[in-house]
């Protein structure tokens, strides 16, 4: 039968929902992701300056500080609408699989909704609290922030995992019982993968930053302001940097017994291979392996610690059960390879400054930085394409399919392009806004000023001391 009969049985056999939730998911999945990095990890980078300024009566600090709260309110806005948008689509788009693990789920769901509320609250204590509350007092308002964005995302990604490596029911006669949401919420699988999204959330925000201001400094900024922003920001990027690969590691060696054909995919293993190689670059064409390079030995000592232990092959599986076996690979290479690039360039950084040589007075450097920020993002991205792609074709592994949690509804299709419009009209105001308050700042303007309300009069009053006499007063 040709190739193209085949597709369009398969097409023909997907319920009419399955093909735009799968594109709405990504599209928003890869949209508010970003911005829950930023609610992970940007009120750590905001407390360390803060806790800078008031230990050193550092004025630059204190402002760069509050600077950074007002752009984390701003991104935290448009993550609420990103992020009740998500909400919605769970059920919406996966009818089959809210409707039957709901229970199953509920729990972790409720916990992000309380951890964001939670958040909420505290960025708006913090910005309202400048020259309102004692400095140390004030300060400590970051913290809630920092624990409820840890939280809720925590609970976003053991749902996550939970599809992954499914726990916390029992299916008796078709029907899901003996549901035990903590299992869900507790589980190694969940611990293990929010580390990852953990370590890589530092990665972002800390690149993002660092790269803003080493553009400021390409372009003659080089007051003391860029330096520090400049300095605290790559700080976080270099630990997180250097410490992902450990972290990765270690989460992909859970792969080989969880999820045996992702990994096969992963490494673009057709054939059980002892011992494997480590395959860089290549694509499966007609079930041939092309244009890869192989390193023997290290597929198995990456994936299994050993140097001799076998990677199960594709062919092992049903072909129905393979993931997208091109996509999967060259994600997860992406993957790895930015991050191995951006560690080693913090370590680069950190051995020259050793060595008494400030490559930040290189342009190459700041160059290099400038961009990283958007690598590090890339990287993120590839990561979450290989984990959620490389599960295909469950949704709920080896449980419950992709196709049969899908609706049949093709007007799903309407609500992607209700989606798009909406997602690009918050990323242009994003960047207007930003855009605006950085213009601002760097005219010395510290408050943005008020788009509307009444201007302040000067009134006379009388003053008591006897008529004629007052004293001006601003009302």
């Amino acid at each position: 039968m040709p190739v193209t009969d085949v597709v369009i049985q398969v097409l023909a056999a997907e319920p009419a929902g399955l093909l735009p939730a799968r594109q709405q998911m990504a599209l928003s999945l890869g949209w508010h992701i970003i911005l829950a990095c930023f609610g992970v990890a940007f009120p750590a980078v905001i407390f360390t300056m803060h806790l800078i300024g008031i230990r050193r009566d550092d004025s630059d600090a204190l402002a760069l500080a509050r600077k950074w709260g007002k752009v984390s309110a701003v991104l935290f806005a448009i993550g609420a609408v990103s992020g009740t948008v998500l909400s919605f689509e769970m059920g919406l788009l996966w009818p089959g699989l809210m409707g039957t693990y709901g229970d199953v789920l509920g729990l972790p769901f409720a916990f992000e909704g309380l951890a964001f509320f939670l958040e909420a609250i505290f960025l708006g204590i913090y910005l309202y609290g400048w020259d309102r509350m004692p400095p140390k007092r004030h300060l400590l308002m970051v913290l809630p922030m920092a624990v409820t964005g840890v939280v809720g995302t925590y609970c976003v990604v053991a749902v996550n995992a939970w599809m992954n490596v499914p726990v916390g029911f029992d299916i008796v006669d078709g029907a899901v019982t003996n549901v035990r949401p903590w299992d869900v919420l507790f589980s190694s699988a969940a611990f293990w993968q929010f580390l990852h999204m953990w370590v890589a959330a530092y990665m972002v925000v800390g690149f993002m930053i660092a790269s803003v201001y080493a553009v400021g400094m390409l372009r003659g900024r080089r007051d003391r302001r860029h330096r520090l922003g400049f300095d605290v920001a790559f700080a976080f990027a270099s630990v997180s940097a250097v410490v992902q690969p450990f972290v990765g590691h270690l989460l992909g060696g859970r792969i080989a017994d969880a999820q045996p054909a992702k990994l096969a995919a992963f490494e673009l293993a057709l054939e059980t291979e002892s011992p494997s190689p480590l395959r860089l670059g290549g694509v499966l064409i007609d079930d041939t392996v092309r244009w890869a390079v192989d390193i023997p030995y290290l597929g198995s000592l990456i994936a299994r610690n050993s140097f001799t232990a076998p990677v199960e092959g594709l062919e092992s599986f049903p072909r129905e059960d393979w993931p997208p076996v091109n996509l999967t690979h060259l994600s997860f290479q992406t993957m790895v390879g930015i991050g191995t690039l951006l560690a080693a360039a913090v370590v680069v950084y950190w051995l020259a400054r050793w060595r008494g040589h400030d490559l930040v007075e290189r342009r190459w450097f700041l160059r290099f930085v400038a961009v990283s920020g958007v690598l590090a993002i890339v990287a993120m991205e590839a990561g979450w394409i290989a984990t959620e792609v490389g599960r295909q074709p469950w949704v709920v592994y080896n449980i419950l399919r992709t196709s049969d949690a899908a609706g049949d509804n093709p007007g799903l299709w309407w609500m992607l392009a209700a989606t798009v419009v909406v997602y690009t009209g918050m990323t242009i105001g994003a960047i207007v806004v930003l855009r605006s308050m950085a213009r601002r700042w760097r005219k010395g303007d510290a408050d943005l000023p008020s788009p509307y309300g009444p201007e302040e009069a000067l009134v006379t009053t009388e003053s008591a001391a006897g008529p004629g006499e007052g004293t001006g007063e601003r009302r």
